[in-house]
């Protein structure tokens, strides 16, 4: 899942915040703009657990050209971090589940396209799915 962050500027006494739009209450800071964005990884990963762990639905991200219309976001930098849905939880499981070669080969070619794992790719799409109603 790739989340847009808007990213404030820091200077020698203030750090760079951070804030994830498509996640209400989720934000970082760094003291450089590197760390800034990896510090916004984790709170994204943190964020996306405590969702899971409560049952929600986790938000669809928000495209940036939409985000940079937004007035309180005017003068901000703008950044996508990537976050693996394989990584949330405490423990992986292995899972034993059959498909058919052909889809199984469209997973695959899919996910790497997308720059995810087989169960990255997976774990994704089972949340986007439970996120639909009905």
């Amino acid at each position: 899942m790739r989340y847009p962050i808007a990213i404030e500027n820091g200077d020698a006494k203030h750090a760079f915040g951070v804030v994830v739009p498509a996640l209400p209450g989720c934000f970082s800071a760094g003291d450089t703009l590197d760390e800034a964005l990896t510090n916004a990884r984790e709170a994204i990963l943190l964020h996306l657990e405590g969702l899971l762990d409560n049952g929600k639905a986790f938000p669809a991200p928000t495209p940036i050209e939409n985000l940079r219309k937004e007035r309180s976001y005017r003068g901000w930098t703008w950044a996508v971090v990537e976050v693996d849905a394989s990584e949330l939880g405490d423990k992986a499981a292995r899972i034993n589940i059959t498909l058919l070669h052909r889809i199984l080969r469209a997973v695959d070619a899919h996910a790497r396209k997308q720059g995810e794992t087989r169960s990255g790719f997976l774990a994704r799409a089972a949340l986007e799915a439970m996120r639909k109603p009905g």
